[in-house]
């Protein structure tokens, strides 16, 4: 029988204010064990040893991945049926359903770990891996709160690891290129960016389903992790969570780590100054239906500000914006229109992966780009000792989710239905809203005894 029913053990619990703080929990030590330091690069001869937490979903194939890059020792899943599956494609991994059991017995057998949770536990099984000097792979959006991306990036600095999110379209030659077209000036001064996708395809706006028994296979409490506790329902296990406030990110934290990724890249868009939306009304226990959200981003360096705006749930940009490419044009379900002073540029799809299109008909094939090896593999290179993943925590990923993430503060502050919620007024540097205290919750998150760590 797998190791999936053993009694989770207690942890230390570090206090509820250290974790929310995200450079005092680096400074103060939580999830670092005193005995536990970095380790060094795992040399370019070695196997690198993998656990990897959560192995359904995105889960199969980052685990999938870990295997032909290294040999995966442990792996942990709330779902028993899985961890079968797991046990019989890397024969002598040892399985478990609590992950922190696993990081306990495993902590010196392992060198770098997966995370493909749902988003409300990846700051508590990233943090705590990493603060046992494990490399870090994590699925997108890094967080569900903004502060944990900040930790999650001065913790991976502090520790001097490896680290990577899961956003592979960051590697595709197609959103690089892109990229660097945009910030080669062939736009000239960019004004507006309009990112869309088709995303919800899971229920939302709704509210709780009825309470029933979870099957045999799924161990309730464990998937609930540090969120709150409430009754099992069929509709949360293993992909509708991402429409509630208290396990996913939505729509916006879904799909913009990769359709938002190329005008991120291109420009710089970190720290917004505002945000504000309008939806078609929530609960405050499921995101909307749809929802449509403007960002102001200031002058950074040489870019100018600008402003961008996000769309789901069906809701596109409007069609005039794209009669500069010709009579009739219609735009994909999903992709980015970046609109400058000189030229526009239209990305179709989530990963920027199809034929880009420019007002002028300009040429993008000679524009310079730095080609990557792959995604995961830049990750494992970076473990070897070789440059860092482009999406790692500090410098990419945690900057990026938390640009997405501040969208939902204006998500939340807009409950009624087709009318525009308060505007948000952000401080990126103390992490706080200038006037909205009432979304605190989702900046800083409190948690269950026993999640803390």
């Amino acid at each position: 029988m797998p190791r999936s029913h053993r009694r989770p053990s207690r942890l230390p619990a570090p206090s509820r204010r250290g974790f929310i703080a995200a450079s005092s929990a680096v400074a103060a030590g939580y999830w670092i064990a005193p005995e536990v330091r970095a380790q060094e690069s795992t040399s370019a001869n070695e196997q690198i040893r993998f656990a990897c937490i959560g192995i359904g979903g995105k889960g199969s194939s980052d685990s999938a991945d870990a295997g032909r890059s290294g040999k995966v020792v442990a792996v942990a899943d709330v779902d028993a049926n899985q961890l079968k599956r797991a046990e019989n494609a890397f024969k002598g991994a040892k399985a478990y359903a609590d992950f922190r059991t696993m990081l306990e017995e495993m902590g010196k057998e392992c060198d770098a770990v997966t995370v493909s949770t749902p988003d409300h536990v990846h700051v508590t099984a990233a943090a705590m891996a990493m603060g046992m000097g494990k490399h870090c792979f994590c699925q997108k959006p890094l967080t569900r709160a903004i502060s944990e991306a900040r930790m999650l990036g001065e913790l991976a600095k502090s520790k001097k690891l490896a680290t990577q999110m899961g956003n592979q379209g960051t590697a595709s030659d197609s959103l690089r290129r892109a990229a660097a077209f945009i910030k080669s000036g062939a736009l000239g001064p960019v004004q507006e960016v309009h990112v869309w996708t088709n995303r919800p395809v899971w229920p939302q706006g709704g509210g709780r389903p009825p309470e029933g028994n979870p099957p045999a296979h799924l161990s309730w409490d464990l998937w609930l992790g540090p969120a709150p506790a409430r009754p099992y329902g069929n509709g949360y296990h293993p992909f509708a969570w991402r429409g509630f406030w208290d396990f996913g990110t939505g729509a916006l934290g879904d799909m913009a780590c990769h359709t938002f990724n190329m005008p991120f890249m291109a420009l710089n868009l970190r720290d917004p100054s505002s945000v504000q939306a309008v939806t078609s009304g929530h609960n405050k226990e499921t995101y909307p239906k749809w929802s449509m959200i403007d960002f102001e981003f200031p002058a950074l360096g040489e870019r100018a500000g600008l402003k961008m705006k996000w769309y789901d749930g069906g809701k596109l940009p409007d069609q005039g914006l794209f009669s500069v490419f010709g009579q009739g044009f219609r735009p994909a379900n999903s992709g980015v229109l970046v609109i400058g002073e000189k030229d526009s540029l239209y990305a179709p799809g989530d990963y920027c992966d199809g034929q880009l299109k420019l007002k002028t008909n300009a040429d993008l094939g000679s524009v310079q780009f730095e080609k990557s090896p792959g995604h995961f593999v830049e990750w494992v290179r970076a473990i070897k000792g070789g440059e860092p993943a482009k999406s790692n925590f500090p410098d990419y990923a945690g900057p990026l989710t938390e640009t997405i993430l501040l969208g939902n503060l204006a998500v939340w502050a807009a409950e009624a239905p087709d009318a525009p919620g308060k505007k948000i007024e952000w401080d990126p540097v103390k992490l706080v809203t200038k006037n909205a205290p009432e979304v605190e919750a989702f900046v800083r998150p409190t948690y269950r005894d026993g999640w803390k760590a």
